[in-house]
């Protein structure tokens, strides 16, 4: 188990070099993204690590895309594309957890509740990523008002598919890396594999449309009397510091990741305990 701790944390470590220098990760960023790295690769193993990687590159290159596109709904967000600690750990926090947990109890549920978890946070950056693309204004998630592009709580058709997207994508890696690594240690086809995909979709829509319902209802929610504009963050991106709307002053963008994470995970493990026991 140490060889693979260094392992895993050795290609963590460059994976976060690499993103620091591509500015998708800021020095923090890169703390978190190494101790989420080194945990899930060194513990889960390399299946384990190479979706937390799917998960990372995707919405990383997302992130960057059209971002000129973006700008005026990112101004909404409480961060942006560059992600720090926080975000890491909100995103790939429960997956760490979760490989600590399987490398002293190795049970199909586990990965289970990755697949849901890490399907979540995929699912969450597309449909974001996507969603503030769309030429259809964004309607609330709670009551169907139409809202502006990047509302906490605001759904759209796009981001909806995307969101549908990158929770498959994260599935069918999944299955193939499963099989391949079966069918290199000849142990022939997983057919457990064939549900991983429905897992991931399950279990990361519903943990995405949860993010939502938190960001529509009760994630804390400023206004900017400055700018004229709602933000996510007590301090506004102008440096003006924004009065509260609504919700919960600790709720912040970085819990409700992770809460999703956290229900998408749940939501997976019960559907697999369902299929397959």
């Amino acid at each position: 188990m140490i060889e693979q701790l260094f392992l895993g944390l050795l290609l963590s470590a460059l994976i976060g070099g690499s993103g620091y220098w591509r500015k998708a990760l800021t020095a923090s960023g890169v703390i978190g993204a190494i101790l989420v790295g080194t945990l899930t690769f060194g513990l889960g193993g390399w299946i384990w690590g190479l979706l937390l990687i799917t998960f990372f590159v995707s919405s990383s290159w997302l992130s960057h895309y059209r971002r000129a596109d973006k700008e005026r709904a990112a101004e909404k967000f409480a961060k942006g594309s560059c992600r720090d600690i926080g975000q890491t750990l909100a995103n790939g926090g429960l997956g760490a957890i979760l490989a600590l947990v399987f490398a002293y109890y190795p049970d199909s549920l586990l990965f289970a509740a990755f697949l849901g978890a890490i399907g979540t946070v995929n699912a969450d950056t597309w449909a974001t990523e996507f969603g503030v693309l769309s030429r259809v204004p964004p309607r609330l998630l709670t009551t169907g008002e139409e809202v502006a592009p990047g509302t906490s709580g605001g759904v759209t058709r796009l981001g909806t598919w995307a969101s549908l997207g990158g929770a498959l994508l994260i599935g069918t890696v999944a299955t193939a890396l499963t099989q391949i690594e079966s069918l290199v240690s000849g142990g022939g086809w997983r057919l457990e594999a064939i549900s991983y995909p429905l897992l991931a979709i399950v279990g990361g829509f519903t943990g995405s449309l949860f993010d939502s319902l938190l960001g529509a209802t009760v994630q804390g929610i400023y206004y900017c009397d400055r700018c004229a504009k709602e933000t996510e963050s007590p301090v506004h991106r102008c440096g003006q510091t924004a009065r509260r709307l609504r919700g919960y002053v600790w709720l912040n963008n970085d819990m409700v990741n992770f809460s999703a994470s956290l229900v998408g995970g749940l939501v997976a493990a019960s559907l697999a305990w369902l299929l397959l026991r």
